[in-house]
Formats: structure tokens, C-alpha cells, sequence
């Protein structure tokens, strides 16, 4: 997925209200932008840190950029939570998701469960359905991407969602998209949202897969990259 038009260097001033971000761009001006981020963001928020912004193509929009990376210990994370779903896609229709090869079509945002959208729904003759729900991560611990860096109740929800598709014949499939590149494997943040472990060790007792990628990024694209090993406890299963 490349980004539409070139990024905007500057340093992080702060993060505030979750979604509002001050940036000092290199040429010295100060900025507001758009953080498309709900998460805690634990240790992507350090005052000072090399950023990227993408300029607004909406002249009439209020905030005219919007943050996408920040750089942690040299290395480029993504923080705009939005991205996720069309590098999947990407990865999908360019064959480069072995998991997810063999489908015929791919429909994004398609209603089903209780007032819910899937992220991705993959088909094709012959097969069951493959009801792909696309989660960001960027956060880093003891050298694991973990998920969530906050309480996630909407996540647990789509979790108990996808156990009933799977129930009812389908296939349903977690895929966690690591915005960075410097993980050796992926863990579920049980200490951070217990209730959201419980919900995923109860979904994949029930069938539901999981996979997780890391991603190659620059300040021209991201790219999904190289899978990563899980490492998931299921002491939450019931």
C-alpha cells in the first residue's frame, strides 16, 4: 500500500485528546494533525520523536494532515489504524497471504453478526465462506507485537461473532497486522485487556484461526512482510 502523495517530516510535541497530534514539521512551522488512532498507543507517543504526516487532498478539511509513522529505537511504526485493512486486501488479490489463497472474490465490509461488519469476506466455489477480521498492532514488549495496547471491548464482541460463523459452517480467521518490523513474534496483552484474552482463547477453542504478519515500511509504502510466531495462552479458554 503506497501513500497517495509524499510524507511530511516534523517531531512529536504531544499527543492529546486521542485523536489530535502537535507536530513541529522541519521547517519549523507547528501543525495539528489527525491521529486516526484509539489506542493507548504505549510508547509511540515520546515528545520529540521523528514523525510522518500525510498532507489532506480535502482542501476544505479542517486538519490538513494526518500522522501515519513515527520512528522507535531507528525503526518506523505505523500508527494510523485504518491502514490494516487495505494491506491485507493488497496482500490477498497479490496472492502473497498463503493462509488466504484460493478465493475467487474478496468483499470488504460486509454486514453480519449483530450489527457488525467483517473486514474482509473471501468466496469462492466449492469452499465455505472466510470471514477475515484485520487488527492493527504496534505495540512492542519484551521484544513480542502484542494486541491490545487498550481495552477493546468492540474486539472481544467480533471475537464471540466470528465462533458463531465458524459454528454455522464458515471459516473465520484473525489476521493482526504488526505495523513494524522489528518483532520476533506476536502475543495477546492479557495483563492489558483480560477480558479481550478470554474472548480470543474461547474463540480459536471454537475454531476461529489466527495469524499474524509483520509489515516492511518506509516513508513511500507499507508493505504486509514476513508472518510471525504465535505465542498465545490458553488459560482464558472455557
Amino acid at each position: 500500500m503506497r501513500f497517495s502523495d509524499p510524507l511530511i517530516k516534523g517531531r512529536l510535541i504531544k499527543r492529546y485528546k486521542r485523536f489530535l497530534a502537535d507536530v513541529t514539521l522541519d521547517g519549523g512551522e507547528v501543525v495539528v494533525a489527525h491521529c486516526a488512532n484509539p489506542g493507548s498507543m504505549l510508547g509511540l507517543d515520546r515528545p520529540g520523536s521523528e514523525v510522518w504526516l500525510s498532507p489532506a487532498r480535502n482542501p476544505a478539511r479542517k486538519l490538513r494532515f494526518s500522522w501515519e509513522l513515527i520512528r522507535v529505537d531507528g525503526s518506523l511504526v505505523g500508527i494510523n489504524t485504518a491502514l490494516p485493512n487495505a494491506i491485507v486486501a493488497e496482500a490477498v488479490e497479490d496472492g502473497r497471504i498463503p493462509e488466504l489463497a484460493g478465493y475467487e472474490t474478496l468483499r470488504r465490509e460486509v454486514p453480519y453478526g449483530k450489527n457488525s461488519r467483517i473486514d474482509l469476506l473471501l468466496e469462492g466455489a466449492g469452499r465455505a465462506p472466510c470471514y477475515v477480521e484485520v487488527k492493527n498492532v504496534h505495540l512492542k514488549r519484551h521484544g513480542l507485537a502484542e494486541f491490545p495496547d487498550s481495552v477493546t471491548a468492540r474486539g472481544a464482541k467480533h471475537l464471540g461473532e466470528m465462533a458463531a460463523m465458524v459454528a454455522a459452517g464458515h471459516r473465520a480467521i484473525m489476521v493482526y497486522v504488526v505495523q513494524r518490523g522489528d518483532c520476533d513474534g506476536f502475543a495477546i496483552a492479557g495483563d492489558i485487556d483480560p477480558a479481550y484474552a478470554a474472548a480470543a482463547a474461547r474463540a480459536r477453542a471454537r475454531g476461529v484461526e489466527a495469524i499474524c504478519y509483520s509489515c516492511r515500511l518506509s516513508t513511500e509504502a507499507i508493505t504486509l512482510d514476513t508472518p510471525l510466531s504465535l505465542h498465545l495462552d490458553d488459560a482464558g479458554a472455557q
